[in-house]
């Protein structure tokens, strides 16, 4: 009788466990089952709220092209882009826009930059030298930007930087956005000629003028939205009648890349002209009137660049999300 009783209650033991398993099962599914609910309802409501790529504000970039002193307008369209609040997410620079590129993006305020443009001259840059390959080397302009940046390299830079060259051998651009950044820019800057080319890991680099006036291209595959191309456009000589070698040869680059300037005005959404035509190559003294021609153009660019910026009112203002109510599963019956 008594193993009879035992069994008979191992057995009721056995039930009660069983059911109490399958009652856990039973709950467990259901949870999961709002649980699901919930995070798909997540996902839709995250969808739905976040604006559209289409309706975000723009990343935009500036491409500073090339023009000796003439580059010291590029001072004033960066004083105003900063002045209007208009962000700048990328930079790329050939020539003299190489320089004011890699001094901006290290950190100089604007202010620091109109300080440097009152003190620079041809000699801060140049030192004249024999050679059979130009009549001026860069060494200058390399204790110059070491001494001017604030960061060495492309890596360290607050905004990013792109610097052209031209490869002497293929006459292909150069573009350089990693590692040391002293001598990109002296390549950059190699007007032939004029300055020794520069050599950089077993290539011969020539000034970037050559391959990207305006660096616009460059700048478009760096992913920026919107790019801003600034053009110093000038004539090297003022006369009919070439002076000297140097009126020659400058005037002859100057037809030159006019010719190619389609390609680069392609990839640009607004190029900036500012009107330097009455300034020489050289003429540093004049950096008050050259950064006052940047603000200007820049200033009459502004009310198409606003309107990159301008967010529609249905994207600004996120959905609101619908208040979620869920009722209890129901449990099963004992």
């Amino acid at each position: 009788m008594a193993s009879y009783i035992i069994e008979v209650g191992f057995a009721a033991l056995q039930q009660t466990r069983l059911l109490r398993n399958r009652n856990v099962g039973f709950l467990m599914k259901r949870l999961g089952k709002v649980i699901r609910s919930v995070q798909a309802f997540g996902r839709e409501f995250s969808r739905r709220s976040i604006p559209a790529d289409s309706h975000r504000a723009p990343s935009i970039g500036v491409a500073l092209g090339g023009g000796f002193a003439r580059g010291i307008a590029h001072i004033g369209v960066l004083k105003v882009l900063e002045e209007e609040r208009i962000p700048i997410r990328m930079v790329a620079g050939t020539s003299v826009g190489a320089i004011m590129g890699a001094a901006y993006c290290s950190g100089l305020t604007i202010a620091e930059l109109e300080e440097i443009a009152h003190k620079v001259r041809f000699a801060t840059f140049a030192r004249w030298t024999l050679s059979r390959l130009g009549f001026a080397s860069t060494d200058r302009m390399a204790a110059f930007l070491k001494q001017t940046l604030k960061v060495h390299t492309f890596e360290e830079l607050r905004i990013p930087l792109a610097v052209t060259a031209t490869d002497f051998k293929t006459g292909g651009g150069a573009v350089f956005s990693s590692g040391p950044i002293i001598d990109p820019v002296r390549a950059s800057c190699a007007y032939p000629g004029m300055f020794l080319p520069v050599e950089i890991k077993g290539s011969w680099l020539v000034d970037g003028m050559l391959s990207h006036p305006v660096p616009t291209r460059p700048l478009r595959d760096m992913g920026v939205d919107r790019v801003i191309g600034v053009h110093l456009k000038g004539q090297w000589s003022k006369t009919c009648a070439p002076r000297h070698f140097f009126d020659v040869i400058g005037q002859s680059f100057a037809i030159a890349q006019e010719m190619i300037s389609p390609v680069w005005r392609s990839a640009a959404d607004i190029v900036i002209e500012p009107d330097v035509a009455g300034f020489d190559y050289d003429d540093f003294k004049r950096a008050d009137e050259l950064i006052r021609v940047g603000e200007h153009a820049m200033r009459n660019a502004l009310p198409e660049v606003r309107k990159w910026l301008e967010v529609p009112e249905r994207a600004a203002a996120p959905l609101q999300a619908p208040l979620l109510t869920t009722s209890p599963a129901p449990l099963p019956a004992e």
